[in-house]
């Protein structure tokens, strides 16, 4: 496959004005066909012309062409291809849709939102994500065929509720095409009920008589028709071992020999790597591809420090030129292994070399951090089961890989260190699982974390000391606020000395400082503290802190009447956040507010309705572990409601405020203005009947959730709730949205602006 450059920013991001998302271009390539290849014309033409069902799973196990029959189809079918390529890395759903949606909008452009919503870093894929670019992909005026070759390495749920949700958005004439070596990750059954699905397995792809007669022709071997056969029965019409017998005949050995070769029920595995055709390279070549295998690109200086000899770059050159490599860029400087030839080689390793695969994907690990590759080095760490050195590195890349939208990401490497007791001993692990926790809307799971940093950092007098880590502990405890207000600027405070001391700018604790002080009517004090942090925001590259600081401005601004200000700085968080992509983050519901009341103030009525609807979605990330804000945000809206004569929204809101206050009783004058305005509703409206603007939290949780294809218990496992309180909500939600069904549902929702269109 002709491959230009490995790592792009996407160009979307960059647009944006957001922090750069790297993608390996490699996987949006179209792999070519080569020459002398045996084309499957009856499979094309029915691809092509013969089923016209917008479903197409092509499961085989390895070897038996499923990439090699869609590259052939898309040269000869003259329709638009959108093609990626996945791996192990793209269980996050974000990123597998960040690929899916550049790889459609290189057929054909599509809709910028999509790209908003997947720069998020707190978006529900399954749901608002997936239906945003299910609805793209819908909207193409175009045919387009979108392959995803390699669906077998997803094990994510998302990352599967996410291709259930684009199945049923296939427009006609399009086709969605899911490649890999077991059952594709949808509802099968559903699909064949509806007829929607056409299934290509190992007896479609198997070679016929004719086509490994010509398949060895076009590979230079002369032989007659009873060897064919012979060869055809012994490799089942697998077509990579029938191609590897061929090679192994081009050297003179007699078929007898060659089929043995390929023998056996391990024979996509195991006897390949005992064929005469590996055995001809030199022990040295064999064992650099052998040993090589544990890495998911090579360089010539990486494989020197992974297997300690020199002259890997002439070996690289020389194993490319033999087309055992695939070169990654045009200065050949970082190539891969074939696909199927690394799956063997990394078989023959764990066989004949068990206990060397943890060395040298520790030496892969220690050359990447070496050389400015930190998330390689964590990835080869986690590969290597380091928990100690995987630890290290998700400290420092957590928080910055939430900044750039790939809160999967995180997540992900803080799910692998949880499992094997990676925060035990690791206290900055524990502080990034809990800052996200709090950001993402997960309070239980930022208290546990906040508990075991306490423990840690007060229970232990004899512990090592961790400077950086205790600055981060400072900086949750006042995130969390769990002692009131006058703790949190204690925290805030000692989080902004600590992190100097360590010569680390982190804007947060600016912002920390300044909510802190205007709680506790510090004004002066607040908005200074407040400055810093969007200077430091702006310097670091922390584009929800920023946004978080100019809104404080701008509620301050507006006490002080000067509606001037106010308008400005709520222009520039909103200008923060679409450079950023930031459409679902906790500081955005605090932007939408201060927009709808300074919409409200200018008398632009539908403005502040469309802020409401943005903002009632983004609520169940402002929790109690980010009280001040979730409060806060919540009188803003309440304040809207009111003043556009809806009372159930306003009280339902302050419903909210209720339960965040008794969850965080001190919140300095954040109390006293919920006493105010609650006193204010009561005198003047009756809570009336329930409406969209009634939604609960919990309500709104579960709403994106209904898009999705989960049944209710799976959404329940999903939510962590009881299936009698998933259909509880349900029927709640159903009864405010005045619908009857769950499709209904949603149809209203995405009227109403609740879901994406």
């Amino acid at each position: 496959m002709a491959v230009s450059t490995v790592h792009e920013q996407a160009s979307h991001l960059q647009h944006m004005g957001g922090p750069p998302f790297e993608l390996v271009v490699s996987k949006l390539r179209r792999p070519s066909v080569r020459p002398g290849t045996v084309r499957r014309s009856l499979l094309i033409e029915r691809l092509a012309r013969g089923d016209p069902r917008p479903v197409v799973s092509v499961v085989a196990p390895a070897g038996y062409g499923k990439t090699t029959l869609l590259a052939q189809w898309a040269e000869r079918n003259g329709q638009a291809f959108a093609w990626v390529s996945l791996d192990e890395r793209d269980n996050d759903p974000q990123v597998l849709l960040t690929y899916v949606a550049e790889a459609l909008n290189a057929a054909e452009p599509i809709d910028e939102r999509v790209f908003n919503l997947l720069a998020s870093p707190a978006s529900s894929v399954p749901g608002p994500v997936a239906s945003a670019l299910g609805l793209a992909f819908s909207s193409m005026t175009s045919p387009v065929v979108l392959v995803l070759d390699g669906v077998h390495v997803l094990y994510d749920r998302e990352c599967w509720a996410a291709l259930s949700v684009l199945a049923d958005y296939v427009p006609a004439g399009s086709r969605l095409v899911l490649a890999g070596r077991d059952a594709p990750p949808l509802p099968v059954a559903r699909l064949r009920a509806a007829g929607r699905i056409l299934e290509i397995g190992p007896r479609d792809l198997a070679l016929c008589h004719e086509e490994a007669s010509s398949l060895l022709r076009n590979a230079g071997v002369p032989v007659g028709e009873d060897d064919v056969a012979e060869l055809h029965r012994r490799t089942e019409g697998w077509p990579a071992g029938l191609y590897l017998a061929a090679l192994v005949l081009k050297e003179g050995d007699p078929v007898a020999s060659a089929a043995d070769a390929f023998d056996g029920d391990d024979l996509l595995v195991r006897e390949y790597m005992e064929s005469e055709f590996l055995a001809r390279l030199s022990p040295r070549q064999r064992a650099f591809l052998t040993r090589t295998a544990v890495l998911d690109r090579m360089c010539g200086p990486l494989c020197e420090a992974v297997l300690a000899q020199p002259g890997a770059a002439a070996t690289l050159v020389y194993l490319a030129r033999s087309n055992l490599l695939v070169p990654l860029d045009r200065q050949r400087e970082w190539y891969r292994c074939h696909h199927l030839l690394r799956d063997m080689l990394l078989a023959e390793l764990r066989r004949l070399e068990p206990d060397l695969i943890p060395l040298l994907q520790r030496r892969a690990a220690s050359w990447s951090a070496r050389n400015g590759l930190p998330e390689e080095a964590l990835e080869y760490s986690i590969a290597a089961g380091d928990v100690d050195i995987a630890s290290a590195l998700v400290g420092k890349l957590a928080v910055p890989a939430y900044r750039q939208g790939r809160a999967g990401a995180a997540q992900r490497w803080l799910r692998w260190l949880e499992d094997r007791g990676g925060t035990e001993g690791h206290p900055m692990v524990t502080v990034m699982a809990g800052l996200l926790s709090a950001a993402t809307g997960r309070a239980a799971e930022a208290e546990r974390c906040a508990d075991l940093v306490d423990h840690w950092q007060y229970g232990k007098a004899s512990r090592p000391a961790d400077p950086a880590a205790e600055a981060w502990a400072a900086l949750l405890r006042a995130v969390l606020c769990q002692h009131g207000v006058k703790q949190m600027r204690a925290d805030g405070d000692e989080a902004e000395r600590r992190f100097a001391a360590e010569s680390i700018r982190e804007p947060a604790a600016a912002l920390m400082q300044g909510v802190a002080r205007v709680l506790s009517d510090d004004l002066d004090g607040g908005e200074a503290a407040l400055e810093d942090a969007v200077s430091a925001a702006e310097v670091t590259g922390a584009p929800d802190v920023a946004a978080a600081a100019l809104c404080e401005r701008a509620l301050l601004a507006m006490a002080r009447g000067d509606w001037s200000s106010a308008r400005v700085l709520a222009g520039q968080a909103r200008t923060v956040v679409r450079r950023a992509g930031m459409q679902e983050y906790y500081a955005t519901s605090l932007v939408c507010a201060v927009q709808a009341r300074t919409a409200l103030h200018r008398g632009d009525i539908s403005a502040a309705r469309q802020e409401l609807v943005s903002a009632r979605r983004l609520r169940p990330l402002l929790s109690c572990a980010l009280p001040h804000f979730a409060v806060q945000t919540r009188l803003e809206l309440a304040r809207v409601h009111l003043a556009l004569a809806d009372p159930a929204g306003a009280w339902t809101l302050m419903r909210e405020v209720d339960e965040l206050l008794r969850c965080r009783p001190d919140l300095g004058n954040l109390v006293s203005a919920a006493v105010a305005f609650r006193a204010r509703l009561a005198e003047e409206h009756a809570p009336g009947a329930p409406g969209a603007s009634a939604l609960t939290t919990a309500e709104l949780r579960l709403l994106p959730m209904l898009a999705s294809h989960l049944s209710f218990p799976q959404i329940a496992a999903e939510l962590f709730l009881s299936r009698h309180t998933v259909k509880s909500e349900a029927i709640s939600i159903y009864r405010k949205l005045r619908v009857s069904s769950r499709a209904q549902a949603v149809v209203r929702s995405r009227e109403l602006g609740l879901l994406p269109e």
